[in-house]
């Protein structure tokens, strides 16, 4: 019974992640099939990006005011209803392109701080488990690569079966059963507001008192500062490398876009394998070196393969490889998020972090575009290479920074945590 709200979490997380990933192919494919306009569907992608990126962090004060569990069950509700509206308004023949762009809009700022809750509820279950944080961490990290890596081609598949209306369908489906899930199955203890907190005042003026106090913590926290600049810089640099320098190097070298679902396959593998290593071991791992060990060695050389004059089988073998060593990374770097963060602050802060992260993926496609333009894939491939060499080289040069992620307290202790109603 301790782990039960553990184990639910972590089936809700699946069930909603395959289920985004399915929507990941199905949205585009319907937008583009109902309107025969690439523009469009760029649009409508970045409209829900946008707002999901924005709502993590705006998103953040609310989540701690409300309480992760109901910020989670609520936002995946409405996300879920949203989306569900779609398939109903286009058989109806109703679904207008800008009546489609507010739902997906909707869907975005929902998903973001139900996302943001359930990540936030992680050391709490894990706690409650007996787990230790990286136990947790690697799990949940497991799940989202196993729904990303099962969710997109399912969704591909079931679109050539069903039709993207019907796999747009179940996606709604999906973010109504994870909210049954965790409301069935996960309790967790309401967090108390950190000293300085109590008593602070509500309404507009405490929502942005709350919104500065997530920024802050992030401002004056070294490690936070640098995990924030790492995960911006190489969100840039791996989108770079998904959105056109890969998919480029592949049309130049093998005329075929199937290098490209071998690459990123073997490296999707290879991290969720990784990271339920972790999820075993990580506890017993000195954090910081196995971190830095594993973002040089995994991240630099399955980019510069691709620049060598090796066959197919080398590249794949180097991607699962280096995915492996990959799927550390996050599980590491949460269990040393998780000690640092206080509990009253954890979904601003977490928030912060994610939303300021991802602030470099809008940015990764167009800097990928303008070197395979000017330079070819082999000479952007090899310029994002050298700008990663140079990112990973950085827990190993501020070293006093980074050794902040070893463990500041000991393993969490095996009481079963109270729950809140």
């Amino acid at each position: 019974m301790r782990r039960r709200s553990a184990y639910g979490l972590l089936v809700a997380e699946a069930v909603s992640v395959t289920g985004t990933r399915m929507s990941v192919v199905a949205v585009p494919w319907f937008v583009l099939h109902t309107t025969g306009d690439a523009l469009l569907t760029g649009v409508t992608a970045f409209v829900e990006m946008s707002t999901l990126v924005a709502a993590r962090v705006l998103g953040g004060p609310l989540i701690d005011r409300m309480g992760l569990r109901k910020a989670s069950i609520g936002g995946d509700l409405i996300a879920g209803l949203a989306l569900g509206v779609v398939p109903l308004l286009y058989a109806a023949g109703l679904l207008a392109f800008p009546v489609l762009l507010v739902l997906v809009g909707i869907v975005g700022l929902f998903r973001g701080p139900s996302d943001n809750a359930k990540y936030a509820m992680v050391p709490d279950v894990a706690a409650a488990a007996g787990w230790s944080n990286e136990r947790a961490a690697g799990l949940a990290d497991s799940v989202q690569r196993l729904g990303s890596l099962v969710g997109a081609p399912l969704g591909a598949v079931l679109i050539a079966l069903v039709g993207a209306p019907a796999v747009i369908a179940f996606d709604a489906a999906s973010f109504l059963l994870a909210a049954a899930l965790v409301a069935a199955l996960v309790r967790v203890r309401r967090a108390e507001p950190e000293p300085a907190e109590a008593g602070r005042p509500t309404g507009l003026g405490g929502y942005l008192a709350d919104l500065r106090a997530g920024l802050r913590f992030v401002r004056r926290d070294p490690l936070l500062r640098a995990i924030v600049a790492m995960i911006l810089l190489t969100n840039l640099l791996d989108q770079a490398m998904t959105a056109v320098l890969v998919p480029v190097w592949a049309a130049e070298r093998f005329d075929d876009a199937a290098p490209v679902g071998l690459v990123f396959g073997s490296l999707s593998a290879g991290a969720l394998v990784g990271s339920l290593l972790m999820s075993v071991h990580g506890a017993r791992l000195p954090r910081w070196r196995t971190y830095a060990v594993a973002f040089l060695l995994g991240a630099v050389p399955r980019i510069f393969v691709l620049a060598l004059p090796v066959g197919l089988p080398v590249v794949a073998g180097v991607a699962l490889a280096g995915g492996v060593l990959i799927g550390a990374i996050n599980p590491l770097l949460s269990a040393a998020e998780f000690e640092r963060i206080p509990a009253g602050l954890r979904a601003r802060v977490l928030g912060a972090i994610g939303g300021l992260a991802w602030a470099g993926i809008p940015l990764g496609g167009l800097v990928g575009g303008a070197l395979a333009s000017t330079l070819g894939a082999t000479g952007g491939i090899l310029v994002v290479g050298t700008a990663y060499l140079l990112v990973t080289l950085d827990p190993l040069i501020r070293r006093r920074t980074w050794r902040l992620m070893d463990r500041q307290q000991p393993a969490p202790a095996t009481a079963p945590v109270a729950v809140r109603g």
